[in-house]
């Protein structure tokens, strides 16, 4: 074991001080969920919540109606992301640059957006009602499309990266063989593909078993275990049951993510350094067929967000089509949740501003410190990883349980914004952490060594080498935060106060109230700004990148 000396003093302390954070709003919370499932009324340690459990009508029906649900969703979606991806990738489809964009702005809004447009589509008073022909959008088939529309983009943002890396050789090997079209296919890019799609697979279950703003507006009387969850903690504050449920929502996340993992470590390059780059050609049997498909599945996601923002400007569905601003005006302001657009403004922004420096920070206490050699990193490095494998919903319920015991000396942040900001920062840690990780891992070591031979002091290097070098993952963490914190249900549903609704919240009281019209509104908002925010922060990062990183263009 490496001697620890005072330069490295620092960076552990505050690698430690990480740590501690993260121990105390990850695993402590999730520890007392656990406890609270295996405990009894006495205390006492006891199977009799799951028994409990076992024996309530109803919940082995909810379990099963998850896990089909989500594999449906799955069947439906990752083909259709796979298709859209490959005409992305692998054709001369034009305005590739537009598809890409209406392929991802699902991400824009809060899930309960599909929710909200598909009962109007095909819900009571629906525009294409008949073509369900007699069959009601209310349960599990508006699940499985409001829940394979929110889904959609991030099965496709990991397909798109897959299908970008393929050795033009292989297929000039297969054609050189007299492969056919559908065996070069089979046998160069599936294979090539493989490990994308199964991490799509689990993505996209994962988060089909864990949504809950989908089931709660359209779901009907369709019990799946994110609303029983729901039910159990808000409806009849049965904690130590909705304890026992969270546990089993846990299970077939936490075993879709390590089916991921283990396809991870398995997985190989998929370029080499002699790799020549594919560029396909004209080929109008390829690319009419996928330009189509790509026209499909596009229409389809314009429908269903004009519709969500068609809903809003309309005076009363289906009888007075003429359009207003009243949901906008009296309909949010009678509601008392106008000021809930105001508030998730002030906690994405908080949220980005917050956990963006400590993302990166202990990020680069990991990989560029004394740090990676230690005990410590392990350690912090697999907290960083839970994250990702645990629902909203889960996490959420842990922080009543911890937070709001008596007990607890931060008993007074149960119901703040701290609360708010702190819980989006931990859910969506993960996936900012392999960001930050994958860019400082791309920076050489030797800026470090230098830096140090020549006695320059390590946050200096940091300021001046490391960070300008990292700053486009340094954006790229910020828009993902500020996006995630706007749109987010889940995470938030049980921690809020009427001081602190966020506005995805406000659209479940809003449908539940039975006011679809400034649900719709409020819905639009969110995309609104998501939208406006994401073409801002593209522009200025354009612009700060090309005067701060001039040196990426000379490189070219």
């Amino acid at each position: 074991m490496r001697k620890l000396n005072t330069h490295d003093a620092g960076p552990i302390a505050l690698l430690l001080l990480g740590a501690a954070a993260l121990t105390l709003f990850l695993l402590l919370p999730l520890g007392t969920l656990l406890m609270r499932s295996a405990l009894d009324d006495a205390g006492q340690l006891s199977l009799a919540r799951f028994e409990a459990f076992a024996s309530t009508p109803g919940m082995a029906e909810a379990i099963w109606n998850t896990l089909w649900i989500a594999t449906a969703v799955t069947v439906l979606v990752v083909p259709a992301a796979f298709l859209y991806a490959y005409a992305l990738q692998r054709s001369c489809i034009p305005f590739k640059l537009l598809w890409r964009t209406l392929g991802l702005s699902p991400l824009l809004g809060p899930s309960l957006v599909g929710a909200i447009a598909f009962i109007q589509w095909f819900g009571t008073q629906g525009v294409l009602k008949s073509w369900l022909g007699g069959m009601s959008v209310y349960g599990a088939p508006g699940i499985i499309l409001g829940t394979a529309f929110a889904s959609f983009p991030h099965a496709l943002m990991i397909l798109i990266v897959a299908l970008g890396t393929l050795d033009a050789r292989l297929l000039e090997a297969a054609d050189a063989l007299g492969a056919s079209r559908w065996r070069r296919f089979c046998t160069v890019t599936l294979p090539a593909a493989k490990y994308g799609l199964v991490s799509a697979s689990m993505v996209v279950f994962a988060y089909a078993v864990s949504e809950f703003g989908i089931p709660k507006v359209i779901g009907g009387n369709f019990k799946v275990l994110a609303v029983e969850i729901y039910v159990q903690a808000v409806g009849l504050h049965n904690f130590g049951r909705s304890a026992v449920v969270a546990l089993l929502l846990l299970v077939p996340v936490l075993l879709a993510f390590a089916v991921d993992r283990h396809m991870q470590r398995k997985q190989k390059a998929a370029l080499t350094a002699r790799a020549v780059p594919y560029v396909p050609h004209r080929d109008l049997r390829r690319d009419l067929p996928l330009l189509l498909w790509t026209l499909l599945v596009a229409t389809a996601m314009v429908a269903v967000l004009g519709m969500a923002v068609y809903t809003s400007f309309i005076s009363f569905w289906p009888y007075n089509l003429e359009l207003t601003l009243n949901h906008y005006t009296y309909g949010l302001e009678e509601a008392g949740v106008l000021s809930a657009y105001l508030h998730s403004l002030g906690m994405a922004a908080l949220t980005a501003l917050a956990g963006t420096p400590f993302i990166f920070g202990l990020a680069y206490l990991l990989e560029k410190t004394g740090a990676p050699e230690s005990l410590l990193r392990s350690l912090t490095q697999g907290l960083a990883s839970v994250p990702m494998g645990v629902p909203g919903l889960v996490l959420g319920l842990g922080y009543i349980l911890f937070f709001n015991h008596p007990a607890n000396p931060l008993n007074g942040l149960y119901h703040t914004l701290t609360m708010l900001v702190i819980v989006n920062v931990v859910h969506y840690y993960t996936s900012c952490h392999l960001t930050a990780s994958t860019a400082l891992k791309s920076l050489d070591r030797e800026f470090e060594a230098v830096a140090a031979a020549l006695k320059v002091p390590r946050l200096v290097t940091f300021w001046r080498v490391t960070l300008p070098v990292c700053l486009p993952a340094v954006l790229e963490i910020f828009r993902y935060l500020f996006i995630n914190a706007m749109t987010t249900v889940s995470a938030v549903v049980f921690l809020y106060s009427p001081e602190t609704l966020p506005a995805a919240v406000s659209i479940l009281n809003l449908d539940e109230a039975g006011d679809l019209g400034p649900a719709a509104a409020m819905a639009t908002l969110i995309v609104a700004t998501t939208a406006v925010y994401s073409l801002l922060h593209s522009g200025l990062s354009h612009v700060f990148l090309r005067r701060q990183q001039a040196w990426r263009a000379l490189a070219r």
